[in-house]
C-alpha cells in the first residue's frame, strides 16, 4: 500500500520502521515543525523528521495543516492509498481526511473512549489506571471520536514509568498497525459508511475522559498529598516531576510507595519498609521529613498518608543518581525535611 505517515515523537518511530519492514511504501512523512530545545535554545528536528529523513523519505512539515492550502494540496498529490497518523500533535481538517481513498487511521495510546487527547500515557498513569492499551481507530473531525477497528490491552505495574509504558504502547501501536492495514486494504475504497461496515469497526462506548496537555505546574510534587498520589506523579510525569530544592528544583524520578496493601506489586525492600512502617499513616511529622535513610535504596519521606521510598532523582546541574550515591548527594538526615532544609 502507499501510505502517506503522520507523527512527531519517538512514540512514532517504531510505527514508521514497521510499515516500512512490512513492505509498504512510504510516499512521504507530515510531522511537526522543528522546535527550540535545550539550554542553547537550538533548532531540534523531531524524532520522527529525523527518521524520516534517514531513510530518504519526503517530509513535510506544515506549522497548521488545517491553514495550509498548499501543503494540503502537495501531499493530495502524492497519490496515497490511507493516511496512518501517530502522535503527530494537530487535528486533521476535513479535506485531508478525506484524501486517501482508504481512509485515515490513527494509532492511539489508550482504551478509547478513556484519554483521548494530547497526553494519553501520562494520564493513564496519574489517575492510576490497572489497564491502558492501543486502539486503531478510523479518523473524523473530532479529537479521537472515530469508531475503532482493533484493540489490545495492557496492564500498567505500579512502578512502571511513562518512558516505560510509552514503549511498550509504542511497539503494540506498530504491531497492531501492520495487522490493520491488510484489513483494510482489503475492504476496498468506497463510500466511507459502507467501507467502515465492511470492516466492521465498533463505535466508542463508554465514559470518556479527556488527557489534557500537561502545564509545568502539573509536574510540581506536593508532599503533603497521598504516597500513592506523589508515586503516580512521579511516574506518570517521568522525567519532569519535581519538588522545591532551595531556589532550584531537585527532579524526583523513580519512588515507591510504602502502603502495606500493595506489597505484593513493590521490591522486595519496598515491602518490608511497608511493613516496618506499616498501616495507612504517616508519623506525626512535617510531609517531606525524611524518616529513614535506607543504604544502598534511597531515602524514606513522610507524606500526607503513607511513606514514600525516594529511588532516584536529579538535583540541578547533575547527572540523575539513585540508592546510596543519592543519599550521600542530597546529604540529608532524619528529621531535615526535603525543600525546606535543602540549600
Amino acid at each position: 500500500m502507499r501510505i502517506l505517515f503522520w507523527g512527531t515523537p519517538a512514540y512514532a518511530v517504531a510505527s514508521l520502521d514497521a510499515l516500512r519492514q512490512a513492505g509498504h511504501a512510504l510516499v512521504g512523512v507530515v510531522s511537526q515543525p522543528d522546535r527550540r530545545r535545550g539550554r542553547g535554545k537550538s533548532l531540534v528536528a523531531s524524532a520522527v523528521k529525523q527518521r524520516a529523513l534517514g531513510l530518504g523519505l519526503p517530509v513535510f512539515t506544515p506549522e497548521r495543516i488545517r491553514r495550509d492550502l498548499v501543503c494540503q494540496q502537495e501531499l493530495a498529490t502524492l497519490g496515497a492509498d490511507v493516511s496512518v497518523v501517530v502522535a503527530f500533535g494537530q487535528i486533521l481538517p476535513p479535506a485531508v481526511l478525506a484524501q486517501p481513498p482508504l481512509g485515515c487511521w490513527n494509532g492511539h495510546g489508550s482504551l478509547l473512549p478513556r484519554w483521548r487527547g494530547a497526553a494519553p500515557i501520562q494520564w493513564s498513569l496519574l489517575e492510576g489506571d490497572a489497564e491502558t492499551g492501543v486502539g486503531i481507530m478510523a479518523m473524523e473531525e473530532g479529537l479521537d471520536t472515530g469508531p475503532v477497528l482493533l484493540e489490545r490491552r495492557l496492564p500498567i505495574p505500579l512502578l512502571q514509568n511513562a518512558g516505560q509504558l510509552g514503549e511498550r504502547l509504542a511497539q503494540l501501536t506498530a504491531e497492531l498497525l501492520v495487522e490493520a492495514l491488510p484489513r483494510i486494504e482489503a475492504a476496498g475504497p468506497g463510500a466511507e459508511a459502507e467501507r467502515l461496515a465492511r470492516l466492521g469497526v465498533r463505535p466508542q462506548a463508554g465514559d470518556i475522559s479527556h488527557a489534557r496537555q500537561l502545564s509545568k505546574e502539573d509536574t510540581l510534587v506536593r508532599w503533603d498529598a497521598s504516597a500513592l498520589a506523589i508515586h503516580r506523579r512521579v511516574m506518570g510525569l517521568h522525567p519532569q516531576a519535581s519538588c522545591p530544592w532551595g531556589d532550584e528544583r531537585l527532579k524526583l524520578l523513580a519512588t515507591e510507595p510504602l502502603v502495606s496493601r500493595l506489597a505484593d506489586q513493590l521490591t522486595p525492600v519496598g515491602a518490608v519498609l511497608a511493613a516496618r512502617w506499616g498501616g495507612e499513616a504517616t508519623p506525626a511529622v512535617d510531609p517531606g521529613t525524611v524518616l529513614e535513610l535506607v543504604e544502598g535504596e534511597g531515602l524514606v519521606l513522610a507524606s500526607g498518608g503513607c511513606p514514600v521510598l525516594l529511588r532516584q532523582a536529579q538535583l540541578p546541574g547533575r547527572r540523575a543518581s539513585e540508592g546510596q550515591a543519592l543519599i550521600q548527594q542530597l546529604g540529608l538526615v532524619p528529621g531535615q525535611c526535603i525543600g525546606v532544609n535543602t540549600p
